[in-house]
C-alpha cells in the first residue's frame, strides 16, 4: 500500500508532532478531569480522551485539523451513526483475534480458522468504511484524507488477492462437514489408541454409513473385522497417558463444543452432561485436529501467512480518536439543546496580530453545572503585545478564578480539536498550559507555604516559552502584603521578559495599578483587567480598567454583618431586647 500505513485524526498524515503534556496538577486545576467524567462515562474513554486533551502542541495546523474533522462529525449524525456500529465490529474482532498461545507451539487448525474469520471481517470492514466516508457532505482534510487512505487499502493489488484467496478458502472449508473417526479398544472396551478415517462433505446422522453406538450393541450383530465401504486411511494419534476411556473422550473428544468451528459442524458423536467444563474445548481439540487435516492445515496456513502485515490493527488504532471527537459531538449536542453557545474555533500563527481574540467566552466548567444559560456570563478577553500580562483583581468570589479558568479551557478544548465556550476565538495555540494554583495544605509541610509557592513558580518560569500560556490563581498572597507585592513584581517583570501569555489573578491591587510601570522596558505589556463591580454587586464581568478601590474586604465584612455600623446596631438591637423581656 502507497502512503503512511499509520493514520491519525489527531494530525495531518506526513506532519511532525511535538508534544508537551500538561502537568496533573494543571489538568486538575483547569476542570479537565471532571469535564472527561461528563463526556463519557466509560473509563477506557475517559482515559482516551484524557490523554488526548492532555497533549498539546503548538503548530495551528493541527488545530485547525482537528476542528474541521469535528465539525464534520457533529453535523453528520447518520455517519457518527454508522460508524459506531461499525467499530463496535471491529473493535471485537480486534479483541477475538489475539490467541495466545506458547512459544513453541505451533498455529494449529483453530487459530488459523480464527485468523481466516479476522481476514474476512477485515474485508467486509474495509468494505464498509469506503462506502461511509463516500459521503459528498464530508468537507474536512482529515476525513477525506482518511477516505483516500481506506481507498489505498481497497485498491491495493494484496489486497484484491486477499479476497480471492478467501474465496477459494472459505469455499475449501465449507465443504467440510464431519470427520469420520476410528477408535481401539482394549478387552476391557478401554480406548486405546484414536485417529482420523476420513473427511466428509455431508454430516453423520443416525441411520446411514455410522450407525448409533448403543443402537449396534444392543441388538444388531457386531461387524467383522474393519473393512469399509470405500478407502479408509487411517492415521494414528497418540493415546492419552493414563490410556482409559474417559481420559481421551475428556482431553480430545468434547464434540459437541467443536460444533463452532466450520471444519466439525454437525459432528456430534456423543453428547456430554450439561455443566461440563467446555470452554477450552477447541484448543485442546486442535492438536488431533491438526493431525487429521494436516494438510489442509498447511494450506491455510500459506495463505494467510502471506497477508500477515496487512494487520486490522491499522484500522483499528483510529478507533480511539473517531470515539473522542463522536463522544465530544454528543456531549456538545447535548449542551446547545440546553442554549449554550458552542463554535468552532479557528488557529493562527502568533505574530499575526492579536494572540487571542475571543468574543462571548464563558468557563465551559460551567456548563457542567448549570442547567441553562439563565445565569452565565459572557466576556471578551484580547492577548496582544499590549495586553501580554492581565493581572486580574476584582471582589472575592467576583469570578476572578473562574474567568482565569476558563480562559485555559478555552485553550485546551480548541487545541483538542473541539468547539469551544464561545461566540468565537481565534488565537495562536499555545505549547503547554502551566497553572500557579494555591497548593494542599500536605504539599507544603515541609517549605511553608510561601517556600512551595517559590520553588513552583520557579519551576514552572524554567520550562515556559512565549508560545506557552501561565494561569496564576492567588500567587505569593500566603505571606504578608509587603513580602507578596515584593516577590509578585519581580516575577511580572520576568515572564515579561519572555512574552509569555498571563492571567495573574490577585487580592494585590497595588500589582494591578503598577502594571504600567513594569512594561516600560519590555515590548511586551502589562495590563490591568478588573472584575467590575455594579453597584456593590457582582456583576462577573471582565474589563480593562484600573483595579477599583484599594480592597474588598468592607464586601465581606458587609456579607457577614461584621462592619462597625453593623455590629453596632446588632448591639443595640440585642440590648433592646433584653431590656424588653426583662
Amino acid at each position: 500500500m502507497s502512503g503512511d500505513k499509520k493514520f491519525s485524526l489527531l494530525f495531518p498524515r506526513g506532519t511532525k508532532v511535538d508534544y508537551k503534556k500538561l502537568e496533573n496538577s494543571t489538568f486538575h486545576d483547569l476542570g479537565l478531569d471532571l469535564i472527561c467524567k461528563e463526556v463519557t462515562s466509560e473509563p477506557k474513554e475517559q482515559t482516551v480522551i484524557a490523554e488526548i486533551l492532555a497533549n498539546m502542541t503548538s503548530d495551528p495546523a493541527v488545530t485547525n485539523y482537528r476542528q474541521d474533522v469535528f465539525e464534520d462529525l457533529k453535523n453528520l449524525p447518520d455517519i457518527r451513526k454508522k460508524l459506531v456500529e461499525l467499530f463496535d465490529k471491529i473493535e471485537f474482532n480486534k479483541q477475538y483475534g489475539v490467541i495466545k498461545k506458547s512459544k513453541d507451539e505451533v498455529e494449529g487448525l483453530w487459530f488459523l480458522m480464527h485468523r481466516l474469520n479476522q481476514y474476512r471481517d477485515y474485508i467486509t470492514c474495509v468494505d464498509a468504511l469506503k462506502d461511509c466516508l463516500a459521503d459528498e457532505r464530508i468537507k474536512s482534510e482529515g476525513l477525506k484524507d482518511y477516505r483516500k487512505y481506506i481507498e489505498e487499502i481497497y485498491t491495493d493489488a494484496h489486497f484484491h488477492e486477499l479476497k480471492k484467496d478467501l474465496e477459494n478458502l472459505t469455499t475449501e472449508t465449507s465443504d467440510i462437514q464431519s470427520v469420520t473417526i476410528g477408535m481401539n479398544l482394549n478387552q476391557r472396551l478401554e480406548a486405546i489408541s484414536m485417529g482420523i478415517i476420513s473427511v466428509n462433505n455431508k454430516p453423520f446422522k443416525k441411520s446411514g454409513l455410522v450407525g448409533n453406538f448403543a443402537d449396534s450393541l444392543g441388538g444388531d450383530k457386531i461387524k467383522e473385522g474393519t473393512d469399509w465401504n470405500g478407502d479408509m486411511h487411517y492415521r494414528q494419534v497418540d493415546a492419552a497417558k493414563d490410556g482409559s476411556f474417559s481420559a481421551i473422550m475428556n482431553n480430545y473428544a468434547k464434540y459437541t463444543a467443536a460444533n463452532a468451528n466450520p471444519l466439525m459442524r454437525n459432528a456430534t458423536v456423543s453428547s456430554i452432561a450439561a455443566g461440563d467444563g467446555l470452554a477450552n474445548t477447541p484448543a485442546q481439540f486442535d492438536t488431533i485436529l491438526n493431525k487429521m487435516l494436516d494438510t489442509m492445515s498447511k494450506n491455510l496456513r500459506r495463505t494467510l501467512d502471506k497477508y500477515s502485515d496487512m494487520a486490522i490493527g491499522n484500522i483499528a488504532d483510529v478507533i480511539p480518536e473517531f470515539v473522542y471527537y463522536i463522544r465530544f459531538a454528543e456531549y456538545m449536542i447535548s449542551l446547545e439543546k440546553k442554549g449554550f453557545k458552542l463554535s468552532k474555533a479557528k488557529a493562527v500563527s502568533k505574530g499575526d496580530g492579536a494572540s487571542m481574540d475571543a468574543k462571548g467566552f464563558y468557563n465551559f466548567k460551567l456548563a457542567v453545572s448549570l442547567k441553562d444559560t439563565h445565569e452565565l456570563v459572557v466576556n471578551d478577553l484580547v492577548f496582544d503585545d499590549d495586553h501580554t500580562i492581565y493581572i486580574l483583581t476584582g471582589a472575592n468570589r467576583g469570578g476572578k478564578t473562574t474567568a482565569t479558568q476558563g480562559v485555559g479551557l478555552l485553550f485546551a478544548l480548541a487545541q483538542g480539536g473541539v468547539y469551544v465556550p464561545a461566540d468565537s476565538l481565534t488565537f495562536a495555540p499555545v505549547d503547554c498550559i502551566y497553572t500557579h494554583f494555591p497548593a494542599d495544605e500536605d504539599k507544603t509541610l515541609d517549605l511553608g507555604r510561601l517556600g512551595e509557592e517559590c520553588v513552583r513558580f520557579k519551576e514552572i518560569f524554567t520550562a515556559v516559552t512565549s508560545d506557552s500560556l501561565i494561569l496564576m490563581n492567588e500567587t505569593f498572597s500566603t505571606t504578608s502584603f509587603e513580602e507578596g507585592y515584593y516577590i509578585a513584581c519581580d516575577s511580572v517583570k520576568a515572564l515579561l521578559s519572555k512574552n509569555v501569555r498571563t492571567i495573574y489573578n490577585t487580592h494585590m491591587h497595588k500589582l494591578g495599578i503598577d502594571a504600567e510601570e513594569f512594561s516600560k522596558d519590555s515590548k511586551s505589556k502589562a495590563s490591568s483587567l478588573i472584575v467590575k463591580s455594579d453597584g456593590g454587586k457582582r456583576s462577573f464581568k471582565l474589563e480593562v480598567a484600573p483595579p477599583e478601590g484599594s480592597s474588598y474586604a468592607a464586601d465581606i465584612a458587609k456579607k457577614y454583618g461584621v462592619t462597625y455600623e453593623m455590629l453596632m446596631d446588632d448591639g443595640k438591637a440585642s440590648s433592646k431586647a433584653q431590656s424588653e423581656e426583662a
